[in-house]
């Protein structure tokens, strides 16, 4: 399906408006039709870009922001912190991000060149090498300590979710009201929760998958180290609510390299680890969906930010063993 043609004003009008593309090559022995959501066609690079901007202008709106005088803060282990440097620099805010050492270097790269200002936290809040707790106690304080500044909270935040309604509009305008499945990872739950309301809202008979990382507090307990970030959380967010999916789907790190790897040699989409993640929940499922049945796979970023973790073989086989055992599960 194309996407749609419009000339906007400025580079914030292209938020949204994501292609829909069909997957003919990925899941040949399902007798489902799938269809993928490129979220990493947003001019920042993921659907992170549809939070930054819903929040950003919520701000502006309400008088909490003010554009040339105001700072915002906010925690982020990379993409809302790309969307949110994008939206900023358009704006004329100052921006502070607050990261861990898990920020791939090409988010940190990215961030520097939109003129943020980073933030490191380096201490863990546990046994398992999570940061979140440590990232949003150093948001909160910033944003106390620095004059005219703002923290959005994009894990409580409504905008967030609101946000992501439209997404999935789009996908429900594209595709007639038909969709059956909606395959969609979990981090600060923004999407899943945004997806949630328009569905209620609009009657469609549609399956949430959510999609979870293993050692996520999401949907389970803290209980392992995560190396691939952008889904799962060490906390329960507070956009998360009981209901919000139909079923869970928690794949570990392997799944994500393993589904991202999949996903460029069968469709030649070069997507982030939270969009293998999601490929790897349909692969499980896949040949157990009904004949038919209408699948939509939320992809949430390009892969360009992973090349040297995800697409490196020398990263993946000093994680996960020798490279030809990869597939092996």
């Amino acid at each position: 399906m194309a996407m749609k043609k419009h000339i906007g004003s400025g580079i914030l009008s292209a938020v949204g408006e994501t292609p829909l593309v069909r997957l003919e090559r990925l899941f040949q022995d399902s007798p489902a039709r799938f269809h993928a959501k490129i979220e990493g066609m947003n001019p920042g690079g993921s659907m992170k870009d549809r939070a930054a901007l819903s929040m950003v202008r919520g701000a502006i709106a309400s008088g909490e922001l003010i554009p040339g005088r105001s700072t915002v803060v906010e925690s982020s282990s990379g993409n809302l912190g790309v969307g949110l440097a994008q939206v900023c620099r358009w704006f004329g805010l100052r921006f502070v991000c607050v990261v861990d050492p898990k920020t791939t270097p090409q988010h940190i790269a990215t961030l520097k060149a939109y003129g943020a200002h980073l933030e490191m936290v380096t201490t863990a809040d546990n046994d398992q090498g999570d940061f979140l707790h440590a990232r949003i106690e150093r948001a909160q304080q910033l944003a106390e300590e620095i004059a005219d500044a703002f923290w959005p909270n994009q894990y409580a935040n409504l905008l967030n979710a609101r946000a992501q309604e439209g997404m999935m509009r789009e996908v429900a305008e594209e595709l007639d009201g038909k969709v059956d499945y909606l395959f969609v990872a979990t981090g600060s739950c923004g999407t899943i929760h945004g997806c949630a309301r328009y569905i209620a809202e609009h009657g469609l008979d549609t399956h949430i998958v959510a999609v979870d990382a293993v050692g996520s507090a999401i949907f389970g307990d803290v209980t392992c180290r995560r190396l691939v970030p952008g889904h799962g959380a060490a906390r329960r967010p507070a956009l998360h609510r009981e209901g919000l999916a139909d079923s869970v789907a928690r794949m570990t790190d392997q799944d994500c390299v393993v589904g991202c790897r999949r996903l460029v040699a069968a469709e030649a989409i070069l997507s982030g680890g939270s969009s293998g993640a999601v490929v790897s929940a349909v692969e499980q499922r896949a040949a157990e969906l009904p004949e038919g049945a209408v699948c939509v796979l939320v992809l949430p970023d390009r892969g360009e930010r992973y090349v040297d973790t995800i697409y490196s073989d020398a990263w993946v086989e000093r994680h996960f063993g020798h490279i030809e055992h990869l597939w092996k599960r």
